[in-house]
């Protein structure tokens, strides 16, 4: 009898156990879990702050006795932890509770600690708010800008001796001494037209310029940029729901072929006085003054002047004594260039590194001061994607590469001096994408891997051999219940298209059946700005695999002219026609895929994307009614004279001189082509994309009697996710609208 009973329930435990597996096999992603619950959100690190003696490290750590974070070092070598400023430390006099560090740094000494709190949005970030420095040999916790409007200060930075610091307020620029508390004003024009210190919309949207100072190496000068809007275009966004009246909110917004602001570097003494200015040639309001700072142990600042069209960029080298100017170098480009931030003074200030696609390749180079000397540092026919760390004293140089797979990133070096070829850091066993942040000596490194099926996994390891030192976050709590879900993972393909072969991924609907036919639906973007097929983690591609469950076979394809490791002709080909040459590369990707899986029901084909994947979308649908029978277009550009001009006309040229490729790319000019089913989406905030787009194009389909479904989000921005509830219903909605239409 005991034996009978024990058979009994044991077949009740594998019953249980088998009706368990089963409901885990059929567990459906929900929208709640995804953007209400966060149910799978990652874990991350950090922030992480090299120590400057490059043996440590230090992080931010819950502090649960008073309730803020702890920064604590831990030693690379032997992890040895040990907390440098404990959250009662940051307890204000007469507070009871501890600063919230949104973000720290460290003097140049590690002696004393800048610390930003109670932090304010700024357009794309929060940008604007308090700051207090603690002085670790006293203990000393002080407030800087106290004479100011509280949460109005900006990019506040030690001088180089840490005895000042620097901020922005209001569009002014203040220097504050540490030791008296007495705070000095250096600028007053600053305010209404005139920008001290800081940036325009354009310039922090488009040249990712937000913080407009910089400390000279000895601490007696104050070099910054100075913009005047007063000539900019002045364009409103309408809040209708704050109040019972409706508030204009006006945002100069240089639109294509518009005046840009007009903008110089000055030069003014940090204990306060007159501002000399750089009369650097050109007209100031038809140049992008894109990058200045001051080469080290010098009082001279290196500034790059590029042109409007962003196919010349002049480097100009300034005294701040004499004023005096000198063009040392200048890069010129049939179409455009890009800008970037690798600039590192080598051998006594005689060389320095500079990144370029003259040869069709991003690579790095040396070059000579007087700009006569150019030296190849990173050979090969493969993009340099990031440079990470300029050792000079071991003389390499390390940087992140793909040259067989563009879709995957890995961490490689080549000597500086040129004399090697690339040499593979990362090994072959971390296949996907790893991103590294690296000690000052190259010693030691915080490495992030990822993969389409793996969350991010956190390291430190020891260059160059790349050992495995310890795990920072393995996120293996999200990997089980990612796993648990039993998803089709994304498939990575090839197309190819003719002239060129594209790449691809796709995800097949649970209980895939290759017998049966499936509706296709893409997800696209297409422009310079980004690329859709990566492999790598991004965010578990949640929303994908939640319209996979639902029966969808879904697709992404990166067409010419994405922002993919494939060359400078690959990335050059769309100037002068984005949203021409890419919406034919996506006609006929599809048209290939068609033809390559029997599954697809080619007459349910629907496309979707956000930005400029919208317009991609409104490109698509509108050119390629055979093709596409439902699109949905979230934030979308649809006369690309509305955006902004920097972008736009990086990528497209002047409107003068191209004024048949503006029309040509703009979708609102095709909207009478409309044949399918069509659903616009948009913030009415927007201050990227502006909601203009879609009252425009709205007219237009109505004018050509076409029916369309539309979504507006009140005061929700370019991302429509501020607000109560905003990113599940915008979901919902999306998800309503392709079961209802695909």
């Amino acid at each position: 009898m005991k034996r009978n009973r024990i058979l009994i329930f044991l077949t009740f435990l594998s019953i249980c156990f088998l009706q368990s597996n089963n409901l885990l096999a059929q567990k459906q992603l929900s929208l709640k879990d995804i953007y209400a619950s966060n149910t799978y959100s990652q874990k991350g690190y950090g922030p992480v702050r090299w120590m400057k003696d490059n043996e440590g490290y230090s992080t931010l750590e819950n502090d649960r006795e008073f309730g803020g974070t702890d920064i604590v070092r831990y030693d690379a070598k032997t992890n040895e932890r040990k907390v440098l400023v404990s959250a009662k430390q940051l307890i204000p006099k007469n507070e009871k509770t501890a600063l919230q560090i949104s973000n720290y740094e460290w003097s140049g000494n590690d002696g004393k600690l800048l610390i930003f709190t109670n932090t304010r949005r700024v357009w794309r970030y929060n940008t604007r708010g308090d700051y207090w420095v603690l002085n670790l040999k006293t203990g000393n916790l002080q407030q800087v800008g106290k004479n100011v409007e509280a949460t109005t200060l900006m990019f506040a930075k030690f001088s180089p001796d840490a005895s000042k610091v620097a901020y922005v307020s209001k569009q002014n620029i203040y220097v504050e001494d540490l030791i008296t508390g007495i705070s000095k004003q250096l600028t007053h024009d600053g305010g209404a037209n005139i920008i001290n210190g800081t940036f325009d919309w354009v310039y922090e949207e488009e040249l990712d310029d937000r913080d407009g100072f910089r400390w000279s190496p000895d601490g007696n000068y104050i070099a910054y940029w100075q913009s005047d809007t007063k000539n900019i275009g002045t364009f409103y966004l309408i809040d209708n729901v704050d109040s019972i009246y409706s508030r204009p909110i006006p945002l100069p917004y240089p639109k294509v072929g518009t005046k840009l602001s007009a903008v110089k570097v000055g030069v003014i003494p940090a204990v306060g006085g007159k501002t000399n200015w750089f009369k650097i040639p050109g007209n100031p309001a038809n140049n992008y003054l894109a990058r200045m700072d001051f080469i080290p142990y010098s009082n001279e600042v290196m500034v790059q002047q590029l042109n409007r069209p962003q196919n010349e960029n002049k480097i100009w080298i300034g005294n701040v004594k004499s004023m005096s100017l000198k063009n040392i170098y200048t890069e010129k480009d049939p179409d455009f260039l890009d800008l970037h931030d690798d600039i590192r003074w080598l051998d006594n200030d005689k060389y320095f590194t500079w990144t370029s696609e003259k040869d069709g390749w991003n690579h790095l180079y040396k070059i000579s001061r007087n700009g006569t000397q150019s030296t190849l540092i990173t050979k090969g026919k493969f993009d340099v994607v990031q440079i990470n760390c300029i050792d000079p004293q071991n003389g390499y140089v390390y940087y992140i590469a793909s040259p067989d797979n563009f879709t995957e990133r890995y961490l490689y070096r080549s000597k500086i001096d040129g004399s090697s070829d690339g040499e593979r850091v990362t090994p072959a066993a971390f296949t996907g994408q790893s991103s590294y942040q690296v000690s000052g000596n190259a010693e030691w490194a915080i490495q992030t891997f990822q993969n389409a099926n793996t969350p991010p996994v956190i390291s430190l390891v020891h260059l160059p051999d790349h050992k495995a030192i310890r795990t920072l976050q393995d996120n293996q709590e999200l990997k089980e219940k990612y796993e648990a879900l039993h998803l089709n993972p994304k498939e990575f393909l090839k197309v190819n298209i003719g002239d060129v072969t594209l790449d691809a991924w796709m995800i097949k609907p649970i209980n895939f059946d290759p017998s049966k036919k499936y509706p296709l639906l893409f997800y696209v973007y297409g422009e310079p700005a980004g690329a859709t097929v990566q492999d790598d983690w991004e965010g578990g591609a949640l929303w994908d695999e939640y319209m996979a469950q639902r029966g969808y076979i879904v697709m992404s394809v990166d067409n010419r002219g994405t922002k993919t490791p494939r060359g400078k002709d690959w990335r050059n080909s769309i100037y002068g026609q984005i949203g021409i040459l890419a919406s034919m590369d996506q006609a006929a990707a599809a048209k290939k895929i068609f033809s390559m899986y029997s599954f697809i029901d080619t007459s349910r084909v629907g496309i979707w994307g956000w930005s400029g994947g919208g317009q991609m979308t409104l490109n698509c649908m509108f050119r390629h009614p055979d093709i596409y029978k439902t699109g949905l277009a979230v934030s979308f550009v649809s006369d690309q004279r509305l955006y902004d001009a920097t972008y736009q006309e990086r990528y497209m040229g002047l409107l003068s001189d191209n004024a048949k490729g503006y029309h040509d790319g703009s979708p609102i000019n095709f909207a009478k082509n409309l044949e399918g089913t069509l659903m616009i989406i948009h913030g009415t905030a927007d201050d990227n994309v502006h909601y203009q787009n879609f009252e425009m194009l709205t007219n237009e389909l109505i004018k050509n009697n076409k029916m369309f479904y539309m979504m507006s989000y009140p005061m929700r921005s370019h991302g429509i996710y501020e607000r109560e509830n905003t990113s599940l219903h915008l979901r919902e909605t999306m998800a309503k609208y392709w079961k209802e239409h695909l």
